[in-house]
């Protein structure tokens, strides 16, 4: 599982032109599942994004978490983060997992989250084409692989 998270001051997801979700301060959270993805993979990373601390406490610093600050977490399924760039220049999916394994985790996902933040996750539309925007605040991004976790 991979996910870019991006701290936000602001983020939405629109879908033929209708806006599907928006979020203030917090985590827009962009995650691509592969097929060797598992529960393990969901548990780690929602724990990992929910605890990151890349809030600025009253010095500046970042030290403060989402929970912490009280952020919101805006999460849009990107197949494209499994890109494989190595021949030619048409990039590959094939670690991509395929929708019947994809959905379900990406749910899941979605659940763990909402569990851990205490209050519903927004989310975009897995497998729809998607619009996303976003007021990237730092800007922050950080990008995480569950498969490179030791």
């Amino acid at each position: 599982m991979k996910a870019v998270i991006q701290r936000v001051s602001q983020a939405s997801v629109q879908i033929e032109g209708a806006v599907k979700s928006t979020i203030n301060k917090g985590l827009l959270v962009l995650v691509g599942i592969e097929e060797a993805d598992n529960k393990e993979d969901i548990d780690w990373l929602t724990n990992k994004i929910i605890n990151l601390r890349i809030f600025n406490d009253d010095s500046g610093i970042m030290n403060v978490s989402l929970l912490d600050c009280q952020g919101e977490i805006l999460v849009v399924s990107q197949f494209t983060l499994h890109a494989s760039t190595k021949k030619g220049n048409r990039p590959s999916y094939i670690k991509a997992a395929r929708p019947e394994s994809a959905i379900p985790l990406y749910k899941q996902f979605v659940t763990a989250l909402t569990d851990l933040l205490g209050r519903p996750v927004p989310t975009g539309e897995f497998g729809a084409d998607m619009q996303v925007s976003l007021i990237n605040d730092g800007p922050v991004t950080i990008i995480i692989d569950t498969k490179q976790r030791d």
